[in-house]
This record gives structure tokens, sequence and C-alpha cells, in this order.
């Protein structure tokens, strides 16, 4: 770690996130320690002024009751509020629990039901409204305290309190008792339970990991060695703050190596904003690095012949030299260069990609492009990210090695290539699940993760998939349907797949188009068409998916190949639980809620009648009659009209 970033020694004074912050403002008070984009302008928050805020948020709370045994929600886009409340949340010695924006009203009111939550700090009308929705299902939410008061003045319910006025009350007590703030950090204790975090919830709902505050601290500390930090970094504030790596991006690295965190004014400006300030490091989910490598193939699209011819021989230099470990410098001057200022990824000295597998084709483009990335992986049971590459040693099929030797990893039940159950432990781990009292995934302080992988001969850890969803077909053929997914959503014009076979004679896919990309496409080449549904059921929209899943059938093994597949009807949804907030797909949802169709492929039907009604998040349904054409990729694939 850089000296710059001050590490807090395990077992020392600074144990909570309070600490920290008070330690900060102390030595560094003048120093910017957060931006945010208000109206087109960036404005700077210093370490005082960070402070000086928490202080009244947390004063505030006192004087609302909240103390120690309490929960506080927190729930929007990722602000400085957010941050301040739940280190004030933290001060008073209640716990935190961060719930997805776009979380619907049945899933906050039961993460907010299962905690007892007592407060809850809400960004805007719009997160007031689903809280107000499901009071009588919160009986102990007691104060809602929102930040925007845009829209409030029709709402009369008692237990809404401005944000503003929260910190008018903080102030005062400050003023009546200016030694309260500092002797109520000082009791902060770093042993006891402050983070309440989300797990993915892939199979069920999700659980809630109890984090405490030394543990985050130390496995930062652990992280920082790995990839080191310091306050002339910066960072843009874009993944979700319930998610446990934003935790320890914005709170944990951002406190204790006093990197800069910027927030966005809104996710729509999200690149815009991205760009201006030219981070050095950056973590995206798979998800969002598919989406920026589809957006540049189709930016492409609509480039002059003489620029895609130019696009395709970087992108050919780039890949060969980076085969061959080096970089290409006419690449670079050709392609790569331009392509990285036009991201805002000029300035990057460090990025990551976590959550989820990202496709190694997915890997290759950004590796040649020059943005340095690397994949990290991890758990929210054990404080998120343990493993990652070396900046020197990039494997785009493995996520790299331990962080130090602290953490142990270990292959249980391995078949004979090597291949079981990944367990690890470290000495940071979370302290249980909220409400459940025996864990069997956790034995004599080993977590046993339910991901299948091996050690490569180099060391490096590589994972293959969920144990429950590593497939065999019913010719004995085993797969991983992850694998397969990442290899298609490589394609621009894909969005989300599923990849079936599982006890089946061979593979198929459900496969949903990035809408965008596709309509872009569609509109250059003269196919009208007017929705989603009516789009991924023409003709043409077949071929053109036809072709791309021959692309990546050419790729694998015979019996890993998709023989038949559909385009859905509509994208899969967090909101219709087909996906996690993280963006993973819920397979057994999947296959309970479009049973009828995997039957039909199955079949050997050529045609899937579709009579279904959608729910929107806003509550409007829409009636959606549409058949389904099962292509087959034994039949010969027309060429998709070029987009000229």
């Amino acid at each position: 770690m850089s000296a710059a970033a001050e590490p807090v020694r395990a077992g020392g004074e600074a144990d909570t996130l309070p600490k920290l912050l008070l330690r900060n403002a102390r030595a560094h008070g003048g120093e910017v320690a957060l931006r945010e984009k208000e109206f087109g302008i960036w404005r700077s928050v210093t370490w005082a002024e960070y402070e000086a805020r928490t202080r009244a948020f947390a004063l505030g709370l006192k004087g609302l009751g909240i103390g120690a045994g309490d929960v506080v929600g927190l729930i929007g886009d990722n602000r400085p509020d957010w941050v301040m409340g739940e280190i004030a949340a933290h001060a008073v010695g209640a716990r935190s629990l961060g719930i997805y924006r776009d979380a619907l009203d049945d899933e906050v009111a039961y993460l907010l039901e299962f905690a007892g939550a007592s407060a809850v700090f809400a960004e805007d009308e719009e997160q007031v409204d689903k809280l107000l929705n499901i009071s009588e299902r919160v009986p102990t939410l007691r104060h809602i305290i929102y930040s925007d008061p845009r829209g409030m003045r029709k709402h009369r319910d008692p237990r809404l309190l401005p944000a503003a006025e929260l910190v008018k009350a903080g102030e005062a007590a400050h003023q009546a008792d200016p030694g309260a703030w500092e002797r109520m950090v000082r009791a902060t204790d770093g042993e006891q339970v402050a983070i309440l975090c989300t797990t993915s919830g892939t199979t069920a709902r999700p659980k809630l990991a109890m984090l405490t505050g030394r543990a985050l601290i130390r496995h930062c500390e652990c992280y920082l060695k790995a990839d080191p930090k310091g306050p002339e970094d910066e960072y843009v504030s874009v993944l979700p703050l319930p998610w446990i790596m934003e935790q320890v991006y914005v709170l944990g690295w951002g406190l204790i190596a006093r990197m800069k965190v910027n927030f966005v004014e809104e996710p729509e400006t999200m690149m815009a904003d991205f760009r201006e300030i030219g981070p050095t490091f950056v973590l995206f989910a798979p998800r969002v690095w598919e989406a920026l490598a589809a957006d540049v193939r189709a930016k492409v699209m609509d480039a002059t012949p003489f620029k895609r011819r130019m696009f395709d021989l970087g992108m050919r230099l780039g890949l060969e030299a980076l085969d061959r470990g080096g970089r290409s410098t006419l690449a670079d001057q050709l392609l790569f260069r331009a392509l990285r200022d036009r991201l805002g990824f000029t300035r990057l000295r460090s990025a990551a990609t976590g959550g989820a597998a990202l496709g190694p084709d997915t890997f290759r483009f950004f590796l040649a492009m020059g943005v340095p990335l690397r994949q990290l992986y991890g758990q929210t049971e054990l404080l998120g990210a343990y493993t990652l590459h070396r900046p020197d040693d990039v494997n785009f099929d493995t996520v790299g090695v331990p962080f130090d030797n602290s953490i142990e990893i270990r292959i249980d039940n391995p078949d004979q290539n090597g291949v079981g159950e990944i367990v690890t432990r470290h000495p940071n781990m979370f302290s249980g699940y909220l409400g459940v009292a025996e864990n069997p995934d956790l034995r004599d302080g080993w977590l046993h993760t339910g991901d299948a992988g091996y050690f490569d001969k180099a060391g490096h850890l590589v994972v293959i998939d969920r144990i429950k969803d590593i497939a065999t077909t019913s010719r004995g053929d085993r797969f991983s349907p992850q694998y397969i997914e990442n290899k298609l959503k490589f394609s621009p014009y894909v969005a989300e797949a599923v990849v079936l076979g599982d006890g089946r004679p061979h593979l198929a896919a459900m496969i949903c188009i990035r809408f965008s990309i596709v309509s872009k496409w569609a509109e250059r080449n003269r196919i009208a068409f007017t929705t989603y549904s009516d789009l991924s059921a023409k003709e043409p929209v077949l071929e053109l998916l036809k072709a791309e899943v021959a692309k990546v059938n050419a790729t694998l093994p015979e019996p890993q190949r998709i023989r038949d597949f559909v385009l859905l009807y509509k994208e899969l949804d967090a909101d219709d639980e087909e996906l996690t907030r993280t963006r993973k797909v819920r397979r057994g949802v999947i296959g309970r809620k479009y049973g009828d169709i995997i039957e039909a492929i199955y079949r050997g039907d050529r045609a899937i009648p579709v009579d279904t009604t959608i729910t929107f998040q806003d509550g409007t349904r829409q009636r959606i009659r549409t058949t389904l054409r099962v292509v087959s990729m034994e039949e010969r694939a027309e060429l998709p009209m070029a987009a000229e």
C-alpha cells in the first residue's frame, strides 16, 4: 500500500467507520473527500464537511431515540447522504441495511420487516412512496428521513422527516454539547455488527449477512495490499451501494486510503459524468462490461465503411499482440487511444470485474484496448472479493490468486480433473446471518461457497459455475451453462441468454435481444417493427441471431453446441424475480416460469404460441400474444442483411 494511504492497523483505535471519518476530518479536514454532480456542476465535499453533516445526522438520530440494537435502512441512488447516513447509524450503535433502489414494494417490505428497521434514509418521493405503501407490514418503522423534498408536500405522514430538519436538530444538539459527537464515536466497538448486507439470493429470498466494522476495515487493508490506493486516486460510484463491493470501495477504501469518491448526477448521465472525472480505478459488474463492449460495436455499425475497416484492423492487431503477451503500438494509435478517451478510461491505473463470471471474449476485448482489467472473486459472507489477478499475471480464464497468505482456499471432493467445491476461510469473515442460528455452509470456520472450481498449474483459481448449475445431458455430456451464456453475450445483439440441456438430449437456449442495438440494426435495414416482442419475432432478426449462435457453436465442442433456440418476447427482469439485483440468472424461477416453452422446444415444436400478461414496475399491465419460432441450428443459416 502506498504510504499516502495511511493504513489503519488491525486492533488499533480506528476500528470502526465513524472513527476513521473522525481521524480523517481532524488530520485532513480541508482535503476533498467526495464529489457530487448537481445541476451539471461538480460539488466538492471536504473531510470536515463530510464529518459535520454525518455528525448532524448521528446526533439527530440519537435525538429520535435511535441507538444500539436498532436497524437503519437506506434506499435510493448512490449519494453522499446515503454514505453519511450509514456512518451516522454506526455512530449511534445501530446497524445499517442497504436496499437496492429498484427493489419493489414486496422486497423492501420483506427486508425491513425481517430486520425490524426503526428508521430509513430515503432519497426522494419515489422511495418514500414505497415505504408508505408497506407501512402496515413494517410496524417497527418509526422514522422516514428523505433528502429530496420535491413532491413531498402532499404527504402528511407523521413519520416523515426532511433530512434538513434532522441536520438542524443535530446541529442544535452539537451546540448544546460539543463533546457528545466525539464521545459517541470513541464508544463505537469494532467487534459489534455494523452492516447487514444482502446476499445475492439466486435461489430464494436474500439473506442478511452480519458484518462488523473491524472485519470490513481489516479486509479492506488486506485488499489494498494487492491493489494499493491513496488520496490521489479517483473513483466513480456507480455500482449499487447495497452490494458488498461498493461498500468496500466507497466506505472502506474511501475512509482508509482517502480515495476520492465521486457520485454521478443521474444513472442516465453515468458515462458522461464518468468521463469528466477520468477515474484511476473502476469496478464494473460483468453486465456493464458486456454492455460497454456491445455499445462500442454498435457505434461501429453506424460508422463509415473506412472507419469500420480501421476498427477491425485495430482489433485484429490488438488481439494478436495480446496473444503474444504484449501491446500493439499501431493498434493504439489507430483505435485504442481514442476509444479509451471516449469511454473515460484514459487515466485508469486499475480496473476490475466481479460479481459473476465475465466471458473471455469480453475480457480479451478490453485487455486488447489497453484497459488494465483484472478479475476478482468473492462472496458477501467473506467481505466481498478475496482473489485478484496480479498486474503482471492476468489470465482471463481465471480469477487470480488470494490477496495474501491470511486467505485460505481449498478444493473439496475434487474429481479426476481436480474440479470440486471452492471452500474458503480468512480472519475477516461475516458473523453469521441475521435470524439464522445454524449455517450449514459454514463448517469449522470454512465457508462452503457452492461454486465449482480448481487451481491451474500457475496456482490461479478457476471458477467454473455454481455446482448446482453444472449440468449433464441425458447422453452424459457435462457442461457449464454460464460459460456458454457468457460467450453468447459477447455478441452486441444479445442482452441475456439462458442455456438449457440438463437431463435433455441436447443443448438449447432462450435468448433476449439487446433491444437498443437490434432496433438500430433493424432501422438501418428498413425493417418495420413496433415493440420488443414484435422485433424479436421478425424473420431477419431470427436469422441475425442464428448467425451469432453459429459463431459461438464454432468455438465449442460438439456436445456443448446449441441445437435450438428461441428469442424471448421480453427481457429478463429482476422485478419479475428472473434475475437477482446483481443481474444473476435465477434458474429455478426461469425453469418454472418458462416451463411450457422449454417443454415445447424439446418436444420438437417449431412454433410456440404465447398468450401472457406482463406487469410493469408502475403497476400497469400489458397482454402479449405472439408466436415464438424455434430456430434449429441444424438448418442452413442464411446470412443476415449487412448494415451498410
